[in-house]
């Protein structure tokens, strides 16, 4: 493994520490802010507001960073990340939590350029491997940053953000003093129609081959929503997890995941293909989401995480897939297509999600599961559309 690809895992890593610091402790801290126990409509609206600044800035992000290279987009994010989440620490205040969250939102938005920076690296046979890779880098910082947050949530629901934003400073110290360049910034002076998120779309759209990918992303995590929104609620309601049951839970599936992407994605890849590969990641999602549904102790949540593991190959072949769509000097441009479609998904995703939630839980808590699980009904002509091209 080269030391770009090393020092760019280890920053995805970091960031994702980062990240799954705080998802155990925000229900906990909107209750104590918000000085009410019915959370669900705020929460769903902060992981939306999360998601819009992604899909606002993801593609200016992948565009900005093929004008100006890889590195000095990714530093800035990084660093103004750990300072918003010092101000999140320091405040008192429930509507600069909300702030705080869409500017982390922005700088989240940094993983476009990780995504990017990868194809600069890789040969298109690479791909497949290497983002599996950079998904098991995530899901290892999954492992650490939710059992820390909970743990660190028991004592204190600021220690978490301060925690985070120490990892991000470091993460912006290994960028400034080890990572290379990889895509030499262009000369060509950059359009102010790039500010606009919805013209990537315009432009991948016209492309016939990425119109089913793309359809496909946007539904995979707009179904990947479900558990994003309401594993700490639906945990706490439906099992009585406490903040640290929280954490180790998202600790184990973290640990699940890393180990599938890594080990998995390349073998299954090469043996069944990426469209097959794609396909076989649906059905594992789908059947751990019905899982969910059923389960009404928390050890019944272990074969639901070895299904939701699975189907994690699906995402890495998918991404492969659209990546050989275009030319390499696209790719930042292509990637902040990608994410805007996944972001999309995350702003609409956790709304229906909480809102589906706390119109039916009073009737079965688990419809919202049956309900996620249904819509890949409508990736069949997507996958068909892929097979045909």
């Amino acid at each position: 493994m080269n030391k770009a690809l090393t020092v760019i895992l280890a920053t995805v890593m970091l960031d994702a520490i980062g990240i799954g610091l705080i998802m155990p402790i925000l229900p906990s801290l909107l209750r104590e802010l918000g000085h009410t126990s019915e959370i669900s409509a705020q929460y769903g609206l902060l992981l939306a507001l999360y998601a819009a600044m992604q899909f606002l800035f993801g593609p200016v992000m992948g565009m900005l960073s093929d004008r100006f290279g890889r590195r000095p987009v990714l530093l800035i994010a990084l660093g103004g990340a750990a300072i918003d989440y010092t101000i999140m620490a320091m405040t008192d205040h429930l509507a600069i939590i909300f702030i705080g969250r869409a500017i982390a939102g922005i700088a989240g938005a940094s993983f476009v350029v990780a995504t990017a920076y990868i194809a600069d690296i890789s040969r298109p046979d690479e791909r497949a491997r290497r983002y599996g890779l950079m998904q098991a880098c995530f899901g290892i910082g999954f492992v650490a940053g939710p059992v820390l947050g909970g743990l660190l949530g028991e004592l204190s629901l600021r220690y978490p953000f301060l925690l985070a934003a120490a990892l991000n400073g470091i993460n912006c110290l290994v960028g400034l003093f080890v990572l290379p360049e990889s895509h030499p910034p262009e000369r060509r002076r950059a359009k102010l129609s790039t500010l606009n998120p919805f013209a990537s779309f315009r432009w991948a759209l016209g492309m016939r081959s990425l119109v089913p990918l793309i359809a496909i992303f946007f539904t995979m995590h707009l179904v990947g929503q479900v558990p994003g929104s309401l594993w700490v609620i639906y945990g706490e309601d439906r099992f009585a997890w406490s903040t640290w049951m929280v954490g180790v839970s998202l600790g184990i599936f973290g640990l699940f995941h890393a180990v599938a992407q890594a080990f998995l994605t390349g073998p299954v890849t090469a043996r069944l293909g990426e469209r097959r590969t794609l396909a076989l990641g649906i059905a594992c999602d789908a059947t751990g989401f019905v899982l969910m549904a059923l389960a009404t102790q928390t050890w019944m949540v272990l074969p639901v995480l070895v299904f939701l593991t699975l189907s994690g190959v699906g995402i890495p072949a998918l991404q492969s897939m659209v990546s050989r769509q275009v030319e390499e000097d696209q790719q930042g441009e292509l990637q902040g297509t990608v994410a805007g479609a996944m972001s999309l998904a995350s702003i609409f995703g956790p709304l229906a999600a909480t809102w589906f939630y706390a119109a039916t839980a009073a009737t079965w808590s688990g419809m919202v599961w049956v309900a996620a699980a249904a819509l890949y009904v409508l990736v069949i002509p997507a996958l068909l559309a892929i097979r045909r091209n």
